[in-house]
């Protein structure tokens, strides 16, 4: 099979954001190899400036990082756009990767970690974005009530406005959408939404509460997705509430 690199087409640009320079060329020679141009940055300054002149369609990004920490590059890409973001982050961290899902990141990988694993996700988590040359969108608009999910554009609106989504969140309100009045546990929606087969969680939890701020008009009182308590959670469709 010719790669997208031989052919000469390039399925994406990636930031990759690492301190480390063992790190970051291994990354990068992968990421290449899969046919992704690749830049490279070692600090969160150097990433910012990056990010805003040559806007990348990812990036994967260092927690542990010298002057800015990850954290907070991160909530300063999220800022400037809705680029998926990939966190690496330190194996037990399990407290920094639920604040880097708070702050909008899409997905994490554990150092130390396969440098094929991570290509891997990245080629996931393009494809969800619709972002790279994998794959067509699995159907038309999603709506109820105020809410409208467009799947071909992977746009979002509520009351007519733009809804911002990051990937994850946009991949997991579909999923809600499509069935409603459903009750999944956490389990189920990190394999159904994320793909893992085991992992974290809280990720679940975080992205659940992130989603209710932006689709509940009292995100502390939810009365669209519902906590099930003892199972999970469940969507209640807007004409449900009306009735």
């Amino acid at each position: 099979m010719v790669s997208a690199r031989a052919s000469g087409a390039s399925s994406g640009r990636v930031l990759v954001v690492d301190d480390d320079p063992t790190v970051s060329d291994v990354v990068r020679r992968y990421l290449e190899r899969a046919g992704y141009d690749v830049d490279k940055a070692a600090d969160g300054p150097t990433a910012l400036a990056l990010a805003a002149e040559r806007p990348p369609d990812l990036v994967v990004l260092d927690l542990m990082l010298p002057g800015m920490a990850g954290l907070e590059v991160c909530r300063r890409l999220r800022g400037m756009s809705d680029v998926p973001i990939v966190m690496l982050t330190a194996l037990g961290e399990e407290s920094d990767r639920v604040v880097g899902f708070e702050t909008g990141a899409d997905d994490y990988v554990t150092k130390p970690f396969s440098p094929r694993e991570l290509a891997l996700r990245v080629h996931s988590v393009l494809r969800r974005a619709g972002r790279g040359d994998t794959g067509e969108s699995d159907g038309g608009p999603l709506a109820d009530g105020d809410l409208r999910l467009d799947l071909v554009s992977r746009t979002a609106e509520r009351h007519g406005a733009s809804l911002a989504l990051t990937v994850r969140e946009f991949d997991l309100l579909a999923h809600f959408l499509r069935h409603p009045r459903r009750a999944f546990n956490r389990a189920e929606l990190l394999q159904q939404v994320w793909g893992w087969s085991f992992g974290d969680q809280a990720t679940v939890t975080v992205h659940v509460r992130r989603l209710r701020e932006k689709v509940e008009d009292d995100p502390q009182h939810p009365r669209r997705i519902v906590t099930v308590w003892g199972v999970g959670y469940r969507f209640e469709p807007v004409e449900n509430l009306n009735a």
